[in-house]
């Protein structure tokens, strides 16, 4: 794990060298052996519906920050559930996040019939370690589910997601139609919609996308995977699309997020199909601001500047993360 060192209290004014490092680390999908010595800081489950009025979802996931820990860490190394187990190391740890007792929902994206190969899902074996570390840390119950595009029994098969999570003590619910509650998401464009009961009965929210192209959103990432906490006809909300992913931003506030970046469906998302789509990066980004993370991974991948995905503009005014990630506190540490 590379060692990190405090921010100093007089910044240099200009961000850009910082930005440049950290986008170089993605970039490239390996840290040579002096870079991950090296680490940054930057400134700065199952009841039926009943005929009763919406839910409402009014609390926030998050735990307390901390400004001697970083905001946001970059893994990277050959094992996904290595860069899991560093990547938590470098937020302070996994009891940072996890309580015992705590029910824990860890939302992968389960979206597509794929194999982990082909990227349209998040690595099955990051999802495990995942799992494995909330139990450690007493957990009473982690939960791994997704509302899937395809048939979700492909799906939770062939992604790997299943078995691995499964094996690992998580209780993998699929999104049967008996388990959706109608919820007032009261956002700007979302009102009454029907939300997987496992997302609203939580103590901690683990949100654990793979990193993709998306058609419309130009990339899916950490806030589009809250997409996967609906019922109903989902595509009716890409006429709004980016308004609907703030107003899914701000009902699900997670208590960490962490993108996988080990294989990135670089063309052709978010279904994917084509092995010539998938660069090998072997990277994992862990950390408590989402929108930062987003907007990070974005510019590096696809060279998309943070105003380019105004979902991240809508999230920032609404509190929710900083877009300028190159001024949020980074460490990088290789597994």
């Amino acid at each position: 794990m590379a060692n990190t060192q405090q921010p100093t209290e007089n910044p240099a004014p200009d961000p850009t060298p910082r930005r440049e490092m950290l986008l170089k680390l993605l970039r490239v999908g390996g840290l040579s052996a002096s870079a991950a010595a090296a680490a940054l800081w930057l400134h700065s489950r199952s009841h039926r519906p009943q005929d009763e009025a919406p839910l409402t979802l009014a609390r926030s996931f998050t735990v307390p920050a901390d400004a001697n820990l970083p905001e946001m860490v970059v893994a990277q190394g050959e094992d996904p559930r290595a860069m899991v187990r560093k990547a938590l190391e470098g937020l302070g740890g996994i009891r940072r996040f996890i309580s015992r007792g705590d029910v824990v929902v860890v939302k992968p994206n389960i979206a597509w019939d794929r194999t982990p190969e082909q990227a349209a899902n998040t690595n099955p074996q990051s999802v495990a370690e995942m799992v494995r570390q909330c139990l450690d840390a007493g957990a009473k119950k982690v939960i791994v589910t997704d509302v899937s595009c395809n048939e979700p029994h492909r799906c939770f098969e062939r992604s790997g997601i299943a078995r691995a999570a499964s094996d690992e003590g998580a209780q993998v619910v699929l999104p049967e139609d008996n388990l959706f509650r109608q919820v007032n998401l009261r956002g700007d464009v979302l009102g009454e919609w029907p939300v997987l009961e496992p997302f609203i009965a939580a103590d901690k929210m683990i949100n654990f996308p793979v990193a993709k192209s998306h058609s419309l959103t130009g990339v899916t990432l950490g806030m589009k995977n809250w997409y996967g906490i609906l019922g109903g006809a989902r595509n009716r909300l890409h006429q709004r699309i980016h308004e609907s992913l703030a107003d899914l931003a701000d009902v699900m506030r997670p208590t960490l997020t962490l993108i996988d970046a080990y294989r990135v469906l670089i063309r052709n998302g978010p279904t994917g199909g084509s092995l010539a789509d998938v660069l090998l990066k072997k990277t994992l980004i862990a950390g408590t601001d989402p929108v930062a993370l987003d907007a990070y991974v974005a510019k590096a991948y696809w060279n998309l500047e943070p105003s380019q995905l105004r979902y991240l503009k809508l999230a920032q005014d609404r509190g929710l993360g900083r877009m300028d990630f190159e001024k949020v506190r980074t460490a990088t540490v290789t597994a």
